[in-house]
């Protein structure tokens, strides 16, 4: 298996023990940020041999947790982030992704297309954070922290 292969998540699931209702927009979102992330990511758990990895997203006591196993789930380890640094950055992004979908259905192209940019902005702000806070944890690429930072904004949602 090549490096890549080794260094990859194979499966993600999000631990939705307390699971709401969400809009249509949001669960597509999950969905593409799922699909897109198996497609292709790149993972690395700080001292790992290699993988690929099976990873539950999760929220428990406040805090994000990434549960990692090998594919054949064999635990590898788990990486727990404080909420805290990322509320700002998630609240502004369902701000703007509220006003994006709403703006889609009668907003002039001008509008819709700056409001897209600023949640793209946003967005990448929020990868951006999770890289961060994930140095010397876990290394990844650039679009796999971003399908990972849409899914911390799903899971949220249930708080």
């Amino acid at each position: 298996m090549t490096e890549a292969g080794r260094y990859r998540i194979a499966s993600i699931e999000l631990d939705e023990r307390m699971l709401v209702r969400r809009t249509r927009q949001i669960e597509q979102e999950r969905e593409i940020a799922i699909y897109d992330l198996l497609e292709a990511n790149s993972f690395r758990p700080e001292g790992s041999a290699g993988g690929p990895y099976k990873l539950v997203l999760g929220i428990e006591e406040g805090r994000l947790v990434f549960d990692i196993a090998l594919e054949d789930a064999t635990p590898h380890g788990r990486v727990v982030l404080s909420l805290t640094p990322f509320r700002r950055v998630v609240k502004d992004y369902f701000l703007i992704c509220e006003s994006y979908f709403n703006a889609i259905r009668d907003a002039p192209p001008a509008q819709i297309e700056t409001l897209d940019m600023s949640r793209r902005s946003v967005h990448d702000e929020g990868s951006e954070l999770l890289a961060e806070r994930l140095k010397g944890k876990i290394g990844m690429d650039r679009d796999t922290a971003r399908r990972l930072f849409t899914l911390i904004c799903v899971l949220h949602l249930k708080g």
